[in-house]
């Protein structure tokens, strides 16, 4: 009987718990035995591995978070974690592994199979959506709904005390949840890591709020944005007659029960990964491409790269006025 495992690793990400439950039950209805480690890699390393029936699953599908636990392991990619790793794998006669988690974690399978042999599946689950090979991460849409709903709230006071607020949202590298909750949140401005801020600009898109008579000024910022926050709001206070407040949402966005579109992403790419390893397919990352379920190879998936939708970012400045 074949042997899978399933983790999750790095950030958690609404939606998690949705692809272990769908690996779990189809891996079991393909008759197959699937070993659910604890805390990503780390418990790989350590042996903290256990063996998941149908009912382990149940009851988890609407859950945030990971019943699987996960963490960050600095200890995996180095050349002592790894050969733990395998002999846990080994010892185990665990043959394939499936890891759920963002571009690091993906980027750790992709090693450790080529050093060990090891087949992996790699599964999007990153609020960031800063995988290029797949059109939405899993857990993303959870995470621009939790955004919203916190713009609509926060709005709501702005307008009463007649302030701009400066909503900072996660995104050190990839400034997705700031771009899209921008243009749907109805954000006068949104400042992403990919393109260099402009306190000028950020003035004038302000200033101009102001001048039309709005009685309020939504900013979404990413946090790897390159201009500093204090001196933004330095910069707001100086140059309008307007107070200004920081509203920093960090693990906020992480938590919730998943979305409609989380739950089937995740689904569906648990499926497909057990689906592939059936049939002695192995290596594979699996993801979105306009609306259709696909991989691709781990190692290719990983060097593909997509830039801003700048349609969209204009979207943002004209749809504000």
């Amino acid at each position: 009987m074949k042997r899978i495992g399933v983790l999750t690793s790095g950030g958690d990400a609404p939606g998690m718990n949705a692809a272990v439950r769908a690996v779990v039950r189809y891996g079991i209805y393909y008759d197959m035995e699937v070993y659910g480690i604890k805390r990503g890699y780390e418990g790989l390393i350590e042996g903290d591995v256990e063996r998941l029936y149908r009912r382990s699953v149940g009851d988890i599908l609407q859950r945030g978070g990971t019943i699987l636990k996960t963490a960050r392991s600095a200890h995996f990619p180095t050349e002592e974690g790894m050969e733990k790793a395998y002999k846990t794998l080994n010892d185990l006669k665990i043959e394939d592994l499936i890891v759920i988690g963002g571009n690091g974690s993906l980027t750790g399978a992709k090693v450790f199979s080529e050093k060990y042999g090891i087949g992996v599946m790699g599964l999007p689950g990153t609020i960031d959506n800063d995988l290029a090979y797949t059109d939405y991460t899993i857990g993303f849409d959870t995470a621009i709904n939790t955004v919203l709903d916190a713009i609509t709230r926060i709005r709501d006071t702005s307008s009463s005390h007649e302030r701009t607020s400066i909503i900072e949202v996660m995104g050190r590298h990839c400034g997705d949840i700031a771009l899209y909750s921008g243009i749907t949140g109805g954000a006068e401005c949104v400042l992403l890591p990919e393109i260099d801020g402009d306190l000028d600009e950020v003035y004038r898109k302000v200033a101009e709020g102001i001048g039309s008579g709005k009685l309020h000024n939504i900013i979404i910022k990413a946090e790897g944005v390159g201009i500093e926050t204090d001196e933004l709001i330095k910069m707001l206070r100086e140059r309008t007659d307007r107070d200004v407040k920081l509203i920093v949402l960090s693990y906020l966005q992480r938590g919730g029960s998943p979305s409609f579109r989380d739950r089937m992403l995740a689904t569906q790419c648990g499926m497909r990964a057990v689906e592939l390893l059936k049939n002695g397919i192995e290596n594979r990352a699996i993801g979105e491409r306009d609306g259709h379920i696909v991989d691709f190879d781990i190692a290719e998936a990983l060097e593909m790269t997509r830039g801003i939708d700048y349609d969209l970012y204009k979207g943002v400045d004209v749809l504000s006025m």
